[in-house]
């Protein structure tokens, strides 16, 4: 099932059901939008199932996509994991830290009261400040009690979706330095169109991860094709590890962080930090710049037979 929000009255939009084929959509009158329905899940799945079976049936209306907002415009909550541990060790290099010494996931809390939809443009307010993309995936969980083991916690993410975390490293390393956790170096994030559900993805979501490629663009050229399956800690695991001294909240949304392969030499990064500390560790010097204003990204998972079950985050960035 294939989910997505688009313009409406009040903040978080109106929830529609669109079709496997992207061709049609339709609104549930019960379920005014998606955080409404991520609060009462066990109540809204069947009837936004429903919907969909119809919808694929041939019901429903023609919709524009190039207007959707992000399938959650504001939630209760975002945590973001490092999950990918070659992007850890690629990012100290970049950074110039020693590692962080620790048996368990990375993870901090960022901004949820804004996420940008698929085609918005993104102001920042200086190019000095190092704009830089960062593809990941995300899901979407119904209310998670506190303690959860990791095997149960599988059972709370109800929604997966694709995320672009920008990120100002130049702000980064000195806020990283305070012991505190980020505020200026973490704007607002980007979502694709579409949250699906886990069985949309088929095989490709097993083990509570995206094994997918996720192919970036950057000003039409191609920058990245890493998959989702390297994480060092599942989905269910970065649950587990978030909510282990608090409930988690209805539509709260886990990043897995910037997806990255150990075979990055073939198959690029997915961010541009990464690809300056490739660039270190071959020539001693990173030779790659940051974005600019009127710079576009470009990112889509993408299945085998070519299908983006997310849809497409296609994003120019502009001065604030």
């Amino acid at each position: 099932m294939r989910l997505a929000t688009r313009p409406g009255a009040g903040p978080d939009g109106e929830l529609i059901v669109v079709s496997d084929d992207g061709t049609r959509a339709a609104a549930s009158p019960r379920w005014p939008n998606l955080l409404a329905a991520i609060g009462d899940w066990a109540a809204a799945e069947g009837d936004l199932r429903a919907l969909a079976a119809s919808v694929e049936a041939g019901q429903g209306e023609p919709f524009d996509a190039g207007t959707l907002r992000a399938p959650l415009p504001r939630s209760w909550q975002w945590l973001d994991g490092s999950a990918f541990s070659t992007h850890g060790e690629l990012m100290q290099v970049a950074f110039g830290t020693a590692p962080i010494e620790t048996d368990k996931p990375l993870m901090y809390q960022g901004m949820s009261d804004r996420f940008y939809g698929p085609h918005d443009p993104v102001p920042f307010p200086d190019e000095a400040h190092g704009i830089d993309f960062e593809g990941e995936f995300g899901v979407v969980v119904d209310a998670v009690p506190m303690g959860i083991s990791a095997a149960d916690a599988l059972g709370h993410i109800r929604l997966i979706v694709q995320i672009n975390d920008w990120s100002l490293r130049a702000l980064a390393v000195p806020e990283m330095k305070t012991g505190f956790g980020w505020v200026q170096a973490k704007p607002a994030c980007s979502m694709a169109p579409f949250a699906v559900t886990p069985d949309a993805l088929g095989d490709a979501w097993h083990d509570g991860r995206v094994r997918l490629n996720l192919a970036i663009e950057w000003n039409g050229a191609a920058f990245g094709h890493a998959n989702g399956s390297e994480m060092q800690y599942g989905f269910h695991d970065l649950v587990a590890h978030a909510a282990a001294t608090r409930d988690l909240v209805a539509g709260t949304i886990i990043g897995s962080g910037t997806v990255a392969n150990r075979g990055y030499a073939e198959v690029g990064s997915s961010c541009i930090s990464e690809r300056r500390a490739i660039e270190m560790i071959a020539h001693g010097a990173p030779s790659t710049g940051f974005m600019k204003f009127g710079d576009r990204v470009r990112m889509a998972a993408i299945q085998p037979d070519g299908a983006r079950p997310f849809g497409a985050i296609d994003q120019v960035v502009v001065r604030r």
